[in-house]
């Protein structure tokens, strides 16, 4: 039987929009993936902790974005774990707990240019194949050297991943919810409901958990 292939979205989704979900569809169709695994990561070491929901809000706002797609699944992983987490930890510790499967992470392209800034990006590509989320605004010259770079260096499997432009931002929505704007069409129905039930990013209520509870 061959290895089941699957994708990983990571990130805070702080929150989820339809910038991740186009991503993470894309991939599957285009690389044929198992599933696509949405892992929120729970203590992010290169944000801080007063720009970050709650897990537990972030973790419900993935679940119900993608619970009408059989090929999302929401992974706990992360967001679990108490303690910084790192793509090349969490990608060794998969591999070695579930061995007959391919992991596929996903990131965006302009990424690959500060990835050796990444802790461990050695062990990153060992364990998983990268899908380099290309937009219409980069450099592909310089992109295509990047790659070349990293693939010799690092004996790396990295692939194009072709990505409608989607110019939304987390960052953006919060703002936007803090300012009164709408944020309609930038993120799934049932999430807005969330954030406006929850009152969430309501005049920097996420500031600090204190603040919330």
């Amino acid at each position: 039987m061959p290895a089941k292939k699957i994708g990983i979205m990571g990130g805070t989704f702080n929150p989820i929009h339809y910038g991740h979900l186009i991503l993470a569809e894309n991939a599957a169709t285009q690389y044929g993936l198992d599933k696509i695994w949405f892992m929120p990561t729970g203590n992010p070491p290169h944000k801080k902790a007063s720009d970050v929901l709650d897990v537990k809000d972030r973790v419900e706002m993935v679940s119900l974005a993608i619970r009408e797609n059989p090929k999302f699944e929401l992974s706990l992983y992360e967001a679990q774990k108490s303690e910084f987490c790192y793509t090349a930890q969490t990608l060794s510790e998969l591999k070695e707990k579930f061995p007959d499967q391919d992991y596929f992470f996903i990131m965006g392209a302009d990424s690959l240019f500060d990835f050796e800034m990444w802790k461990n990006p050695d062990i990153i590509c060992k364990k998983a194949s990268i899908l380099a989320a290309v937009r219409d605004d980069v450099d592909r010259q310089e992109l295509n050297e990047q790659i070349n770079y990293l693939k010799q260096k690092y004996d790396a499997n990295i692939f194009e991943l072709n990505t409608p432009n989607f110019s939304v931002s987390s960052h953006n929505i919060r703002n936007r919810v803090e300012n009164g704007a709408s944020i309609r069409y930038l993120l799934p129905d049932v999430v807005i409901s969330y954030i406006r039930e929850h009152n969430l990013y309501q005049e920097r209520n996420h500031e600090t958990e204190s603040d919330r509870h």
